[in-house]
């Protein structure tokens, strides 16, 4: 379960990067402000996300903007807690908890440079997360993500809060993440067809997307530390 990734990149570089993508008529909307680099984004951290823009009562391309990482929890397992933390991983999609956010309007990507598992491979330390990137310089790639606005206590100190929320789906591991963290890895887009069809696509062909990154893709670019900063 990934719960710590970085995000080194610039904000051009990731304007940049999803130029490809961009069809005419489409605009590309910048709402962060000044973004640092995050070699450690842990869980209901604000990071930038990439998400449908909506102007003049309809969609009209994209929006770079912060949101809490960290959907809603299922109330199942709310039951005696006072505050909702939120939920970074999402696996089972046909959970009607989770199917109300996989259309287009809630689905967004979530640009990262590397992300980290704890390692349960035999004599790890214990607590040993492990990096990995699709290469040794870290280059820009995207988690499928799904994003929501929404109301709740999302710490006693804060009270009350309206807030956009993400989350990213994961899969089952690819032959690099499966000794580290065997149960599972987050979904990976790496191509601009990728990125546009699963914002864009109905949602029974979206979710095709939903697999593990080929084998080959992903290397270990980092071990025992908890920021990636290259």
């Amino acid at each position: 379960m990934c719960n710590l990734y970085s995000q080194t990149k610039s904000q051009d570089a990731m304007r940049h990067v999803f130029d490809d993508m961009v069809e005419e008529g489409e605009a590309f909307e910048d709402v962060v402000g000044n973004l640092p680099p995050m070699a450690g984004i842990f869980p209901d951290y604000p990071a930038p996300i990439i998400r449908p823009r909506v102007a003049g009562g309809g969609q009209q391309g994209w929006q770079l903007t912060n949101a809490r990482w960290g959907m809603p929890t299922p109330q199942v397992f709310l039951e005696g807690k006072r505050t909702d933390s939120g939920v970074t991983n999402i696996r089972n999609v046909a959970s009607p908890h989770w199917r109300r956010w996989l259309g287009v309007p809630h689905r967004c990507l979530v640009p990262f440079t590397s992300f980290s598992e704890i390692d349960s491979r035999p004599g790890a330390p214990r607590n040993h997360p492990v990096w990995f990137a699709l290469g040794a310089d870290r280059p820009l790639a995207f988690f499928a993500g799904i994003r929501t606005e929404w109301t709740s206590v999302r710490k006693l100190k804060e009270g009350e809060v309206t807030a956009e929320l993400f989350g990213f789906l994961t899969c089952p591991p690819n032959r690099e993440v499966a000794p580290v963290h065997p149960k599972a890895m987050p979904v990976i887009l790496t191509k601009p067809e990728e990125w546009r069809l699963w914002l864009t696509a109905p949602v029974t062909d979206a979710l095709r997307l939903q697999r593990p990154l080929a084998d080959g893709m992903l290397q270990i670019v980092a071990e025992g530390v908890r920021q990636d900063a290259a």
